[in-house]
């Protein structure tokens, strides 16, 4: 199997990436297509003690642009084709990659899916899946951020795909699905919301109500939805949040010797609850609907982040992710053309 990195993308360079694929390469056994500026790759390659061979598992295709992060992504990758997120998903579109991986621009990453790789047939947009960290295990919400005003087919076909990335990645039998409002009761929300409810239980998901912000950290469901646009200000805000406990905490203990003490005591119990909510652990976002296995990490990932976000990509391929959405899709297609009419005359 081979897996195409954006061996530059991401906050800090090279050197995660390549590592991370080092370790891929290694104990996954795949093969890593670095995807950059090669003099870079080499150089980082070097580094590592890899001065007259690559590395068993590594290729390198050179990709001289990168994207700008201030820039509008759709003209930088029609602009840039040889941008390295650009060449990654052009690899996948020619079979030359059977998935790709990018801590890059996100926005690019899912403009250049669009453009090389397309959408599975059926499928009106592709969203962002973000797995979060909760007090049961993990929750899958999406839209993270890829569609910031949506309608209820979309949402109704967000939750059709998060089901099946848990059942693929989590193993999990029949995910509960929740959509996330302002209260339980299912007459509350927005029109968004108030839509796309009833029509959650023409679609074969275990459908199991609303959702409270409170409760998404708590495990109550699988699969949380809701618009990008709110979807991404709650990843933004939970994380914010996090960051904010753990300070606030540190500097509490610190005004207190016997808190320090207790600190130290317990501090097994402080690693294992870092571990649960570092998000280096999950392999990153996947970007559901694309005709194509596409992971999208975070901009600060490290090697561990790299390496998960491979092993991910390597789960879903393994697992034929593509094609069983575009099978449950298919399989809806009148259900769906008949909620969109349904919407149509509404509107009038």
């Amino acid at each position: 199997m081979k897996i195409a990195l954006d061996a530059l993308g991401g906050d800090y360079g090279a050197k995660p990436n390549v590592l991370g694929a080092l370790k891929a390469a290694k104990t996954l056994g795949i093969h890593v297509i670095l995807v950059g500026d090669e003099a870079v790759i080499k150089r980082e390659l070097a580094e590592l003690g890899y001065t007259q061979a690559l590395p068993a598992g590594i290729s390198i295709v050179h990709a001289p642009d990168t994207i700008d992060m201030g820039a509008e992504p759709a003209k930088e990758c029609r602009n840039k084709k040889g941008a390295s997120i650009v060449v990654c998903a052009d690899l996948v579109h020619k079979g030359e990659a059977d998935a790709f991986v990018s801590a890059g621009h996100s926005g690019a990453a899912m403009v250049a899916s669009l453009f090389r790789i397309g959408r599975i047939k059926g499928v009106v947009r592709p969203a962002i899946a973000t797995p979060m960290p909760t007090y049961k295990g993990v929750s899958l919400l999406l839209d993270g951020g890829a569609n910031a005003d949506c309608k209820p087919i979309h949402l109704l076909q967000f939750a059709v795909m998060g089901s099946a990335y848990m059942e693929k990645v989590f193993d999990l039998k029949s995910p509960s699905v929740r959509i996330l409002s302002i209260g339980e009761e299912e007459t509350k929300g927005n029109f968004l919301v108030k839509h796309t409810i009833p029509h959650m239980r023409e679609i074969g998901v275990n459908f199991q109500g609303t959702l409270e912000g409170r409760d998404v950290n708590t495990g109550e469901t699988d699969v949380i939805i809701c618009d990008g646009f709110v979807g991404n200000i709650v990843l933004k805000m939970a994380e914010g949040l996090a960051k904010t406990m753990i300070h606030m905490i540190k500097r509490e203990v610190k005004k207190r010797p016997l808190a320090i003490l207790g600190a130290l005591l317990a501090r097994g119990a402080f690693k294992a609850v870092k571990d649960h909510t570092n998000p280096d652990c999950y392999g990153g976002a996947p970007l559901v609907g694309v005709n194509g296995v596409a992971i999208i990490s975070h901009g600060k990932s490290n090697e561990t982040a790299i390496f998960h976000a491979l092993k991910t990509a390597k789960r879903l391929v393994e697992k034929n992710f593509v094609g069983d959405i575009a099978s449950r899709i298919a399989s809806l297609k009148d259900t769906f053309s008949a909620i969109e009419a349904e919407m149509q005359e509404e509107d009038k």
